[in-house]
C-alpha cells in the first residue's frame, strides 16, 4: 500500500447548507447504512457484476494496447470495490471520496487483500483534487471512474470539465448514474400513483439513497457529445430484479438472477429500464 495522502477538507457539506440550496452530498454520517443498503444483498452483487464485466474487460484491452498498467482515478468512490479490484490487477489507482468514513471502509477492505496494491487515497470534494493531483500531462489518467456521483452533485454538469482536465487524450470515462425513468416505472408497477402525482415529492435524504435530483440519460449523453466523447458501451444495472414484487421460479436463485441480469443488461430495450445506467465513453 502506498503512503496515504489525506485531505480532510470536507467542504460542500450538505448539513451546513441552507435548505433551499443544493450542495454536494456526503454519506459520511450514514456510511454503515450505505454499505448495508447498497451492497448488503443481491442488489449490490448485480451492480458489481455488471460494472465488473464492462470495466475489467475494457481496461484489460486498454492495458494490452498501451503495453503497460493503467493509471486510474475513482472519483466519489464510496466503497471503491471496482477500483480496488483493478489495483489487484496491477494498475495504479487513485481513490477519492468526500466522506472519510466511506474511505475508511474501502481501505479496510483493501487491507484484507494479501497483495501489495498501488493505491493512493484522497478524502476531499472532487473539486479539491486539482490542488493535489497536478496539472502536467503525466498527471492525467487512462481511465476515470465516476459511479453514483452525478445524482448527488449540486452542479453535475461541471464535473465534465474536471474529466476533460484529467483524462488522457485516448482515455476512457466510466459513468454510472441513477436512472430517473426507473423511479417512475417502479412506482407505476407498485401502484404508487399518489406519489407520482405529487410533483413536490422529495425523498428524506437524511437516510434515503433515492436521489432527489437525478440526471436523465439524455442529459448525460448531451454532455458527452458536447465534450467530444464517444460511447463505446452502455448497460443497465438491475433491469428486472427490482420490478419483481413476487419472487418465484428463477428469482429464488441468486446466481440465476445475476446471469439473466448480465444477459439483458446490454440488450435493447431492457437496459434502459435499469435502476442505474452505465456508460463507458472514450475521448
Amino acid at each position: 500500500m502506498t503512503t496515504e495522502h489525506q485531505n480532510n477538507q470536507l467542504g460542500l457539506n450538505q448539513a451546513t447548507a441552507p435548505e433551499d440550496t443544493r450542495a454536494d452530498r456526503s454519506f459520511d454520517t450514514i456510511a454503515d447504512h450505505f454499505e448495508k443498503k447498497v451492497y448488503g444483498g443481491l442488489k449490490g452483487e448485480i451492480r458489481l457484476a455488471v460494472l465488473r464485466r464492462d470495466i475489467v474487460e475494457y481496461s484489460t484491452q486498454m492495458s494490452e494496447a498501451l503495453g503497460r498498467p493503467l493509471r486510474i482515478l475513482d472519483v466519489g468512490a464510496g466503497l471503491a470495490q471496482i477500483a480496488i479490484e483493478l489495483a489487484t490487477q496491477g494498475h495504479s489507482v487513485v481513490i477519492n471520496d468526500i466522506s472519510a468514513n466511506m474511505l475508511e471502509k474501502a481501505k479496510a477492505n483493501a487491507e484484507q487483500i494479501d497483495q501489495a496494491l498501488d493505491i493512493t487515497w484522497y478524502v476531499c470534494p472532487y473539486q479539491a483534487l486539482e490542488e493535489t493531483l497536478g496539472k502536467e500531462e503525466n498527471d492525467k489518467f487512462d481511465l476515470i471512474l465516476s459511479h453514483a456521483l452525478l445524482e448527488w452533485l449540486a452542479e453535475p454538469a461541471s464535473v465534465m470539465d474536471f474529466f476533460d482536465q484529467y483524462l488522457t487524450d485516448d482515455g476512457a470515462l466510466s459513468l454510472c448514474f441513477y436512472n430517473p425513468a426507473s423511479f417512475d416505472y417502479r412506482n407505476l408497477i407498485m401502484g404508487n400513483f399518489n406519489l407520482l402525482d405529487n410533483t413536490d415529492y422529495k425523498a428524506d435524504n437524511k437516510k434515503s439513497l433515492t436521489p432527489n435530483h437525478p440526471v436523465a440519460k439524455e442529459e448525460v449523453e448531451s454532455w458527452l457529445k458536447a465534450h467530444d466523447y464517444q460511447t463505446v458501451r452502455s448497460s443497465g444495472l438491475r433491469v428486472f430484479h427490482d420490478y419483481a414484487p413476487l419472487k418465484r421460479g428463477g428469482h429464488n436463485d441468486p446466481d440465476a438472477v445475476i446471469r439473466m441480469e448480465l444477459r439483458y443488461s446490454q440488450l435493447e430495450p431492457y437496459k434502459w429500464l435499469g435502476r442505474y445506467l452505465h456508460i463507458l465513453a472514450k475521448r
